[in-house]
């Protein structure tokens, strides 16, 4: 830890490996809290704000990854290969599944170079080396070897800031089982005592409230779809209910199942999922 001086008396003072602000005294011992005539010093207070800043940068780097992964967005390389060298940027990508441009290189992001090109770990346990100018954090549904992946990550002892390997995936029916109409009702029907905290579930997941819909922004193919579960627009202390499930193009028209691709149908399901999981069960309380 980097030590600097806060106050009178020969105090230190440094942020710890969990982000906490430590101090010792003058003599070197570390002490077990922070005296309270230090609480509004300058130094205290630039390193207190230096965590909330840190924090607040992993959680930007998580929720950029995962959009590149949902909306299914090509990545420049040389974008990682730029922020690599930051530890919070490389926490998040190390380990994520990556494919080349063409999806015909798939390994286990394990570096980056801007000479040599982005390190893999491949199912065959070898280290190659990805050059292409744009690549793809796939998202889990259009993973084909996704069985043999995982397998792979338990292997290697993988673990991943970005839910990727192990995110809930849900694919399509077909067949008999396609379904029919426009709306997926597999997740309606989850009652709630109270319209708040449906909602309140809805802000802890992370769903925007519209309408008296949940909603999802999703990018497949490059086009921008919604996904939308129907959770009400009552009194926020009325008893209620989650509804069906459904998508809508880019014109906000609704779209019949067989129009919608593999990652929003997922996305979709899984939102819808979500939702139904916290509802009110006899003598518990919602989630």
């Amino acid at each position: 830890m980097a030590w600097v001086e806060a106050g009178a008396g020969g105090y230190q003072v440094a942020l710890d490996e969990e982000g906490r602000v430590v101090c010792r005294n003058a003599a070197g011992r570390r002490l077990k809290s922070l005296p309270s005539k230090l609480n509004d010093d300058p130094v205290v207070t630039g390193l207190r704000q230096l965590t909330e800043w840190l924090a607040a940068h992993r959680r930007r780097c998580l929720e950029d990854a995962e959009r590149w992964m949902v909306r299914s967005l090509p990545v420049p390389a040389a974008v990682i290969t730029a922020v690599w060298a930051d530890e919070a940027w490389q926490e998040v990508l190390r380990d994520l599944v990556v494919t080349g441009a063409d999806g015909t290189v798939t390994g286990f992001l394990r570096g980056a170079d801007a000479e040599r090109g982005l390190g893999l770990v491949d199912l065959d346990g070898d280290t190659v080396r990805l050059t292409d100018g744009e690549i793809r954090i796939p998202h889990p549904v259009l993973l084909g070897d996704l069985d043999e992946l995982r397998e792979f990550a338990v292997e290697l002892g993988v673990t991943q800031q970005v839910q990727q390997l192990y995110r809930e995936v849900w694919h399509r029916p077909g067949g008999a089982d396609a379904p029919t109409g426009t709306q997926v009702t597999t997740y309606a029907g989850g009652r709630y005592n109270a319209l708040r905290d449906l909602l309140g579930r809805c802000a802890r997941l992370g769903y925007r409230v519209r309408g008296g819909h949940a909603v999802l922004p999703v990018v497949e193919g490059g086009v921008p779809l919604e996904a939308r579960v129907w959770v009400g627009d009552y009194y926020e202390y009325d008893e209620c209910e989650t509804g069906a499930l459904s998508w809508t193009g880019p014109d906000g028209k609704v779209l019949p199942p067989a129009q919608v691709g593999p990652v929003a149908w997922s996305e979709g399901m899984r939102m819808a999922a979500a939702l139904y999981a916290g509802r009110t069960v006899e003598g518990e309380e919602a989630a």
